[in-house]
């Protein structure tokens, strides 16, 4: 059998939801760490720092929150105004639970088959970095 015809979906989904619930489950508090540089990452920007958003998504942090193969959304209140976020998936770098830094930093998929709405790169080949901030 050929290899190159069994290109798999990104494996990153199934592991934010998963990671998310593991997080929840032993009442912590799941972060996410995006990358901001797709004009698809629908965040406040006010919040921005290097080119990356850290996103608590915990269930009393958020609202709606739908994790599905391509988007992460929810919405939830920044500096108590209402907004709707919206992040493709292949823009999450890392999540792991604020109290412990316990989580996942997430690596290009050379395998993995391209997404439906393939996002532009965003121009470096920097390895991202989890930086715990209290």
């Amino acid at each position: 059998m050929n290899d190159d015809k069994h290109n798999m979906t990104s494996s990153r989904p199934y592991l934010l939801r998963a990671l998310s619930e593991w997080i929840n489950e032993n009442h912590l508090t799941p972060f996410i760490v995006v990358d901001v540089a797709s004009d698809q990452v629908i965040v406040p920007r006010q919040f921005v720092e290097n080119g990356k958003i850290v996103l608590n998504i915990s269930p009393f942090a958020v609202r709606d929150l739908n994790i599905d193969n391509e988007t992460l959304f929810f919405s939830a209140r920044f500096s108590g105004k209402p907004m709707n976020v919206s992040v493709p998936v292949s823009s999450v770098l890392a999540i792991y639970a604020k109290e412990n830094g316990q989580g996942m930093v997430f690596t290009d998929e050379p395998n993995a088959a391209p997404p439906e709405n393939p996002t532009p790169p965003s121009g470096g080949s920097k390895k991202p970095a989890l930086k715990l901030i209290k």
